[in-house]
């Protein structure tokens, strides 16, 4: 019984932004969710999907990772073109990115702070700044 209740609130939280509870979706969105905020690529979620037994193809990991972004509950943070990682805290945060070992690392929102931005193109509004700070060495 104590399995059921998270799975249920992922039901929920899948019904609630309009995509249908779907063995597979149900099965990642627990696979990313499970253990706190996390940073992951498609192919390190369809890994971790193998290893738990879910029979699932990288293409539906990748679309199910589309899905999720564009519900909201995903944010997708592109490091450079072809390397996108998937995150799982929405909150207002940036990132430290270990260009060493490709690992993100969230910065609070509040620690960044931007002195100007330019104005938006005109007919359109500023919904979003992501910061990702390049480092080597270290911890990463």
């Amino acid at each position: 019984m104590a399995n059921e209740r998270p799975y249920r609130a992922l039901i929920e939280r899948l019904k609630a932004v309009g995509l249908r509870p779907t063995r597979q979706r149900l099965a990642l969105a627990r696979l990313l969710h499970e253990g706190g905020n996390r940073h992951l690529s498609a192919e390190q979620l369809h890994e971790e999907a193998r290893a738990a037994k879910v029979r699932v193809s990288l293409a539906t990991v990748y679309n199910a990772l589309h899905q999720f972004t564009a519900a909201g509950l995903l944010r997708e943070i592109v490091v450079e073109p072809g390397c996108s990682y998937f995150d799982t805290n929405v909150e207002d945060h940036h990132h430290f990115y270990y260009e060493d070992s490709g690992r993100l690392e969230d910065i609070p929102g509040e620690e960044v702070r931007l002195a100007r931005l330019p104005k938006p193109p005109k007919g359109t509004r500023l919904s979003r700044v992501d910061v990702i700070i390049r480092v080597s060495g270290g911890r990463g």
